[in-house]
C-alpha cells in the first residue's frame, strides 16, 4: 500500500491548528455579534395620510383627550400590523401619532415612524422598503379607517428632528426595564424624563413633576415651613449633582384649603412655576395628566420614583430610583388594619400590603406614574404621606391627581 508523502502532525502542530481555528471563529462571531448589536442607528421616518370617514374635532388637539387617544391607538395597530411578518418587523422600534389635524374633511395624521438599522444598510434602499410596505398595507381593508391612497406621504427625518416631535408629546420616555425609593433600583438618565427635584437652599427637600414647558406639580407640605421662592430652585435629570438642568422657581401656588399642620393630609397638592421654561430634550420632558373622569382601576401597575431615604429616617441619596407598586382600593386601605379610615376620596393608595416596596421620606410631591396600551405615561398620584416606608399593611398613600385635575388647569392653564 502506497504511504502519503506527507509527514505525521505532531500533537503541539494541531494544537496550534485548533486554538488558531478558534479563534478565527471567535473574532467572526464577535464581528457578527457588533454589528448586529452594536454597530446600529435608529432611523426617522414621518409617515402622513388622510382619514376620510373620521370628522375632525377640537378635541384631536389634545393628545391626552380620549377621542385623540383612540384613534391613535387605532392608526399605531394599522402600521404594527403592516410590518408584521416583513423583513422589518424586528426593525421597527415604534410608531408615535404626533398631530392630528384637519384636511379635507378628513382627519391628516402625522406619524413618526422610528427603525433600527446596521450602519452598512442601504438608506434608500430601507426607504423605498418601508414605503411600499406600508403602501401595501394601506391599499387593503383598512377598517376601521378609510385612508386616502393618494394623501400617503413617507419621508425620512434627522435624529434631532424626529427626537423633537416625540418629545413634543407627553408621556414618552427611553424603554428601560424597571426592575424590583424603598426595594427599587437606580434609573438611568431619560428614564423618568419628568422627574424634578425641590432644592430648599441647594438641597434636596422634595420630589415634582413636570407637566409643562414651565410648572411643575408637587406636594403642598413641601412648602410647609418656607414658601420664599427666592430659597427655592429646581432640578432635572436622573442625578442631582450635577443636574441635568436647573431652574429658578417664580411662584409657588398652594391649594387653598390645604392646613399648614403635620397632622392633615388633606388637600396635599402645590404647583410651581419655574423659570425660564425649559425646551423639552430626550431626558426632560412632560409627563401627560390624565382627565379627570379617567379611572385607574385596582391593581393597576405603577411605578414611583425618587431621590429619598431608602430606609424609613435615612438619608436622601443623590441618585434617581425607581420601584414598582400596584393601586390598592380605598375600601381596602380603610380597613382597620391599613389605615382605619383615614383615606379620602382625594387620596389613592399603592404598593403591597405584605409590604417591599414604596416611595419613603424625600420622595414627597414626586411621580407615581402608570403607562396607557399605547405605552404613554400618565401621572396617578403625588407623593404624599404613609406610615414609615414599606411596612405591611401600611402601602404608600398618594394625592389623587384626577380628584385635583380642574384644580390644576385652573391655576396653570394644563
Amino acid at each position: 500500500m502506497a504511504r502519503s508523502r506527507t509527514p505525521p502532525l505532531k500533537s503541539w502542530m494541531i494544537a496550534v491548528i485548533v486554538l488558531a481555528t478558534l479563534l478565527v471563529l471567535a473574532t467572526a462571531i464577535g464581528l457578527l455579534v457588533y454589528f448586529l448589536i452594536y454597530d446600529q442607528k435608529v432611523l426617522f421616518y414621518n409617515a402622513s395620510f388622510r382619514i376620510n370617514n373620521v370628522q375632525y374635532q377640537p378635541s384631536f388637539e389634545k393628545q391626552t383627550s380620549a377621542e385623540f387617544r383612540q384613534l391613535s391607538t387605532s392608526i399605531e395597530t394599522l402600521i404594527k400590523q403592516a410590518f408584521h411578518a416583513t423583513p422589518l418587523e424586528k426593525r421597527l422600534i415604534k410608531s408615535r401619532v404626533v398631530r392630528l389635524s384637519p384636511g379635507n374633511g378628513g382627519v391628516l395624521a402625522d406619524v413618526v415612524l422610528i427603525f433600527k438599522f446596521i450602519a452598512t444598510d442601504n438608506k434608500e434602499i430601507l426607504w423605498t422598503n418601508v414605503y411600499y410596505i406600508l403602501l401595501k398595507r394601506l391599499k387593503v381593508s383598512t377598517w376601521p379607517l378609510s385612508i386616502d391612497l393618494s394623501s400617503y406621504k413617507l419621508s425620512e427625518i434627522n435624529a434631532e428632528n424626529g427626537a423633537n416631535l416625540l418629545n413634543s408629546c407627553c408621556g414618552t420616555r427611553l424603554d428601560r426595564s424597571v426592575e424590583r425609593i424603598y426595594g427599587g433600583t437606580i434609573a438611568g438618565e431619560g428614564e423618568w424624563p419628568w422627574q424634578a427635584s425641590l432644592q430648599l437652599n441647594g438641597i434636596h427637600r422634595c420630589g415634582a413633576t413636570l407637566i409643562s414647558n414651565s410648572w411643575l406639580v408637587t406636594a403642598a407640605h413641601c412648602f410647609r415651613s418656607v414658601r420664599d421662592v427666592r430659597r427655592w430652585t429646581s432640578s432635572f435629570g436622573a442625578r442631582i449633582r450635577p443636574p441635568t438642568m436647573r431652574r429658578n422657581l417664580r411662584q409657588i401656588i398652594i391649594h387653598e384649603h390645604y392646613a399648614n399642620n403635620v397632622m392633615n393630609h388633606e388637600f396635599d397638592i402645590a404647583v410651581v412655576q419655574i423659570s425660564p421654561p425649559v425646551e423639552f430634550t430626550t431626558a426632560v420632558h412632560r409627563v401627560c395628566l390624565p382627565e379627570a373622569s379617567y379611572i385607574f382601576p385596582e391593581n393597576t401597575t405603577c411605578v414611583v420614583t425618587g431621590y429619598g431615604a431608602l430606609r424609613d429616617d435615612g438619608p436622601s441619596v443623590g441618585e434617581l430610583r425607581q420601584t414598582e407598586v400596584k393601586i390598592i382600593g380605598n375600601e381596602i386601605c380603610n380597613r382597620r388594619e391599613v389605615y382605619n379610615g383615614a383615606i379620602s376620596p382625594g387620596m389613592v393608595c399603592a404598593g403591597y400590603l405584605e409590604g417591599g416596596s414604596d416611595a419613603c421620606q424625600g420622595d414627597s410631591g414626586g411621580p407615581l406614574v402608570t403607562p396607557d396600551s399605547r405605552g404613554i405615561w400618565y401621572l396617578v398620584g403625588i407623593v404624599s404621606w404613609g406610615d414609615e416606608c414599606a411596612k405591611p399593611n401600611k402601602p404608600g398613600v398618594y394625592t389623587r391627581v384626577t380628584y385635583y385635575r380642574d384644580w390644576i388647569a385652573l391655576h396653570t392653564g394644563v
